[in-house]
């Protein structure tokens, strides 16, 4: 008997223990592990949140990021030995006790990320008097999987594989602490101090200086864009922009006075060359000691309401520059400096006479304002709405959003601001600053729809309305083949819009013995490939110092540059009906505009691709990023030495160039589907590299089979003309899916249902073409329309746009009908 009672009390003693190992919660589990406390939180049945701690050390975490709360998961949990198992609806997570490492897996069993054994560690850190960590997160990834994300990198490459990144926001380099796997998962490392991420052929690790807790979320999505949609339901949505912003934007810097700014506007109406927006870049302010006053205090800019006024009488936009800091002289230093809203660091520009290189006698004084505290992003928006929103601006470029940190001293990050030191919350200054705009636009008015473009952003930045640009990047060829993986890469970290400054923006090198520089032959050719390039962008905009970028000053029609440049933008807006429903599918579906190869094809061959794209779901586009009529020149510049513009001498003239040969590129076509070629309407079989022969008014584009793509009537502007007429082109050999979207345009009624959409579906094997009944309404909606369809074969001829033989043209009144073909 007395046996008997012992094994019956050891039982009991075993099960209390494996009892005690963790603790149920409404979303999750507690327990500890290995000297830490740790917590499991599911945020959804696919996204799941891991806090960790050193035992017995309290903290409080607020995201900066995450916008979505936890909610209450169906789980299942159960206890085999050392190992805790949790299952959602959507996946698994284990626990093992004894080894303290979590791992991930699908609802099969198929493993999808674990950490390392003992993978996390807390070092002590002393962070300007506050005692917290540094923190440190090993994982184990497979062998074969390929990574991407971690925002925007100026590396050149497409794979995060083997890589270390010192991710720090910095002008080129934009970072956004998570990635995405080609086995179908996200993770989001939500931290905002600098952090290193290294990954090896042992372990991939997330380093960051500072952390009261290590805090990652794992998002199941089964594929790159199911991740994707994860990551914004965590951090927000990306809203629709107006349809105006996606025409092309001219811009340089920058236009001296309100005559020459209304004067481009003019000059592309009279040439007949579409243009929706111009930009004015700084110093409309006046001198540097007055820098981002938001007021117009140079005498060149006499009239805004008037400048404005003429601009949208042409029916055009205009954006300006405003900055993330202030010269001394401004109202908002002296409102900001007495309650410690400034950070004092070495930031641009350096001094308060315009001239190279900066004269030191007489420094600038500019500090940036700490945009992590709430009554300094007021105070930002009512000196911005006083000045600027009330004559009418219609959106806000918003440079050195990083911000600039110039002449960099690690004692820079002991500065405090109103969420403790400037170390621990670095990276996320994009997302506060860009935030407190948006944020503060949206509540004075839903009139106009927010739109900014910035040069930085971090995790979340897609909710606020945001246009990321790559920076000051050099006009090179070397700088343009980087921009593509690293729009590809931003992409992948959820937010969708991003642009470059088409030409590049540091172009001095092109200018010596080349006046302005618009002649030179170089910089031409790499000129026009980079607007080709930036026609399939989010964004199409031109921009740039010492070579102004104006179609007018490369020629005239009929010359081959200038042909060349005006074909592209013709195309640009041809293509604003696939354009901007492509931008509902992201904003209703979660999708993404720029987008890997990866992302659409199971192809071995595309893992690493990084010169090509789809745009859309739909076009792929390889651009031309080698020179072909010219030499290519390296050129190597920055902030500091871009703006020396000592390169006037006299330089050696190419030799003269003829554009009109033709020449030839390779492009690999993705396995799995059948493409066309844009331009010729050849039919090619995918899963091959092949040799196509291009002009210098052409870039390759194909688009895959079973595609159906809208084409919208020749304007000067994107709203001249209602879709009333409109092309469809069906790409035969496979069948295919296209939803038509339209709104009012520019106001956020479309939130509350007043838009309509049109789906339109290609079954291939009967060659019929579905068109849906109109679904939904909105003031303005087209009640009759006309389709011209095309079924593309090479019969039809279609030299791009706009010329193409139709096979049938039917009325459309709303109803559904079905076209035979």
């Amino acid at each position: 008997m007395k046996p008997r009672i012992l094994i019956l009390s050891c039982l009991l003693l075993a099960g209390e223990l494996f009892a005690q190992q963790y603790q149920k919660t409404a979303v999750g589990i507690k327990t500890k592990l290995q000297s830490m406390d740790v917590e499991i939180q599911f945020y959804s049945p696919s996204i799941v949140r891991i806090l960790k701690s050193p035992e017995g050390v309290l903290f409080k975490k607020e995201s900066l990021s995450v916008t979505k709360k936890p909610q209450e998961t169906k789980l299942t949990i159960q206890q085999k030995g050392d190992v805790l198992s949790m299952k959602s609806e959507k996946l698994k997570v284990d626990v093992d006790f004894k080894s303290g490492k979590i791992s991930y897996y699908t609802l099969a069993g198929v493993e999808l990320l674990k950490e390392t054994e003992s993978g996390a560690t807390f070092t002590d850190f002393d962070d300007v008097g506050s005692k917290t960590y540094s923190i440190n997160q090993l994982f184990t990834l497979d062998k074969d999987e390929a990574i991407y994300g971690l925002g925007q990198q100026q590396r050149g490459k497409l794979s995060l594989r083997n890589t270390k990144i010192n991710m720090i926001q910095d002008n080129k380099d934009d970072y956004v602490p998570f990635l995405v796997s080609t086995k179908g998962y996200g993770l989001f490392w939500d931290n905002y101090s600098p952090t290193t991420f290294e990954d090896k052929p042992r372990s991939t690790s997330l380093k960051s200086e500072v952390g009261d807790c290590i805090d990652y979320y794992f998002m199941v999505g089964g594929t790159i864009d199911g991740s994707i949609a994860g990551m914004r339901e965590l951090t927000g949505q990306a809203p629709m922009f107006p349809l105006w912003t996606f025409g092309y934007w001219q811009s340089k810097e920058r236009y001296k006075s309100q005559n020459e700014l209304v004067g481009v506007v003019s000059k592309y109406r009279e040439l007949g060359v579409p243009l929706d927006g111009i930009i004015q870049d700084w110093q409309y302010w006046g001198n540097n000691y007055l820098w981002n006053s938001m007021e117009f205090l140079n005498p060149e800019f006499p009239n805004p309401k008037k400048m404005v006024d003429d601009i949208h009488n042409m029916n055009a936009h205009l954006i300006i520059s405003i900055w993330s800091s202030f010269g001394p002289q401004t109202k908002q230093f002296r409102e900001m400096e007495p309650k410690g809203m400034l950070l004092n660091f070495g930031t641009w520009p350096q001094s308060g006479v315009e001239s190279w290189p900066p004269n030191r006698d007489y420094p600038s004084g500019v500090q940036p304002y700490d945009p992590y505290n709430p009554e300094a992003r007021d105070i930002y928006w009512r000196y911005l709405n006083k000045g600027l929103f009330s004559v009418g601006i219609d959106g806000w470029w918003m440079d050195s959003s990083e911000p600039d940190h110039l002449d960099f001293k690690p004692s820079d990050l002991d500065l405090k601001t109103y969420l403790g030191s400037f170390r621990k919350v670095r990276n996320a200054f994009p997302l506060m600053t860009v935030g407190g705009v948006s944020g503060h636009q949206r509540a004075a008015s839903s009139d106009k729809r927010i739109f900014i473009l910035t040069r930085s952003a971090f995790a979340g930045q897609q909710r606020y309305g945001a246009n990321t640009w790559s920076g000051d990047v050099n006009s090179s060829w070397e700088s343009f083949r980087n921009q593509i993986p690293a729009g590809l890469n931003f992409s992948m970290s959820a937010i969708p819009y991003w642009n470059t400054d088409i030409g590049g923006f540091f172009a001095g090198a092109y200018k010596k013995g080349w006046g302005d520089g618009t002649k030179n032959p170089s910089f031409q050719e790499l000129y026009v490939r980079w607007l080709q390039f930036g026609a399939f962008t989010p964004m199409m905009r031109s921009h740039g110092t010492d070579v102004p970028r104006e179609i007018y000053n490369f020629g005239k029609k009929g010359e081959p540059i200038y042909d060349a440049i005006a074909k592209t933008i013709d195309l640009r807006y041809s293509l604003l009906p696939y354009i901007y429903s492509a931008a509902w599918d992201v904003t209703n579906s979660q999708s993404t505009m720029m987008r890997a190869l990866v992302m659409d094809f199971n192809d071995k061959k595309v893992v690493d691709i990084s010169k090509e794209y789809l745009f859309g779901k739909s076009i792929l586009v390889a651009p031309i990023v080698n020179a072909q009529y010219t030499p290519e020149t390296i050129v190597k510049s920055n902030e500091q030495t871009g703006w020396d513009k000592n390169n006037e001498e006299k330089g050696a003239k190419d030799q003269t160039i003829n554009f009109t040969q033709t020449k030839s590129t390779k492009v690999y076509l993705p396995e799995g589907t059948v493409w066309y070629d844009f331009w010729t309407n050849e039919k090619i079989k995918g899963g091959q590299e092949i040799e196509k022969t291009t002009t210098i008014d052409e870039s390759p584009l194909y688009i895959k089979s079973g595609s159906i793509i809208p084409f919208g009537p020749k304007v000067q502007y994107a709203t001249e003309k209602k879709w009333d007429i409109l092309e469809i082109r069906i790409y035969p050999g496979a069948n295919g899916e296209f939803t038509l979207y339209e709104d009012e345009n520019d106001n956020y009624n479309y939130e509350k249902g007043a838009f309509s959409t049109i789906k339109m579906e290609w079954n291939d094997k009967s060659k019929t073409l579905n068109i849906s009944k109109i679904n939904g309404s909105f003031k303005g909606v087209l009640k009759n329309r006309t389709f011209n369809i095309v079924l593309v074969d090479k019969t039809n001829t279609a030299a791009g746009i706009n010329n193409s033989k139709f096979n049938k043209t039917i009325e459309y009144s709303g109803k559904a009908k079905s076209v035979k073909l």
